[in-house]
């Protein structure tokens, strides 16, 4: 384990280092004919390189840009990678520290939600009723209330997004369902399997903040133990396919497949 996550390691290295001369190359004074083949051979050479390099998933990007770098929140004015990623220390905690304070309240002080948003406006509305009548005798400003409007982009963007991953999930189980990809059923019974225990040993609302919890654990540590992971996760891959293809052999593919053919539903 310890020689394949060192081979894993120089992989990477190498890589980076044909990736910083061809940034040097490309700072360089020099315009010959050249120098332009030698780029092209380093730039095959770091490809070549990359493509060998196991990333997690498959993926192809930075974490960073997986977990949607760039793309900005419109309360907080953060992307969600640089709150996962912990990018802001005070944010993030901030974040944290709000949901666990909501899963206080609601799971060990029993608060109820809609109990908790009244005393919130009554509190609120007061003080800002107050306020605004004593502003005359004590000669300060009254308060500014600002106008709350939801912007029309971001609701129909996030119908739009929540659409989307609805459509998916309908198209995951017809052909999880149809009998032609027995891999592809096995893996959402499990996966639904494993859900139904969880929901059998948490409530809802317990299983959303260890969820929340885990999205802003998880994605560091493993941008910080980035290339071990990988290199385990590529050990691992490997003796699940080896032990996958005989039980393929032996028992699935013996299993007669559903005559269930494509069809196109409005």
């Amino acid at each position: 384990m310890a020689d394949h996550a060192g081979e894993h390691e120089k992989h990477v290295s190498a890589a980076e280092s044909l990736i910083d001369k061809i940034t040097d190359k490309f700072h360089g004074s020099g315009s010959s004919s050249s120098d332009s083949d030698d780029d092209g051979d380093l730039k095959s050479k770091a490809s070549a390189m990359k493509a060998k390099i196991y990333r997690l998933f498959g993926r192809e990007k930075p974490v960073h840009k997986v977990l949607g770098g760039g793309k900005h929140l419109v309360a907080l004015l953060m992307s969600t990678a640089d709150i996962f990623l912990w990018r802001d220390k005070k944010v993030t905690g901030g974040v944290l520290g709000l949901a666990t304070a909501i899963w206080v309240l609601f799971e060990l002080l029993e608060y109820h939600l809609l109990t908790l948003v009244c005393h919130i406006l009554i509190l609120g509305l007061a003080v800002v009723f107050l306020w605004s009548n004593a502003s005359t005798f004590i000669n300060k400003s009254p308060p500014k209330i600002p106008e709350v409007v939801l912007p029309q982009d971001v609701v129909l963007g996030v119908a739009s997004a929540l659409r989307t991953e609805i459509n998916s999930l309908f198209a995951l189980l017809r052909v999880a369902a149809s009998g032609r990809d027995l891999k592809k059923f096995l893996a959402v019974i499990a996966g639904l399997w494993t859900v139904s225990m969880l929901g059998s040993c948490f409530n809802s609302l317990t299983l959303f903040y260890i969820c929340f919890v885990l999205l802003h654990t998880v994605p560091v540590l493993y941008e910080k133990y980035e290339d071990q992971v990988d290199a385990f996760a590529e050990k691992a891959e490997a003796e699940f396919k080896k032990q996958y293809a005989v039980f393929d052999a032996k028992v699935l593919s013996k299993i007669p497949k559903g005559p269930l053919k494509d069809k196109k539903f409005a």
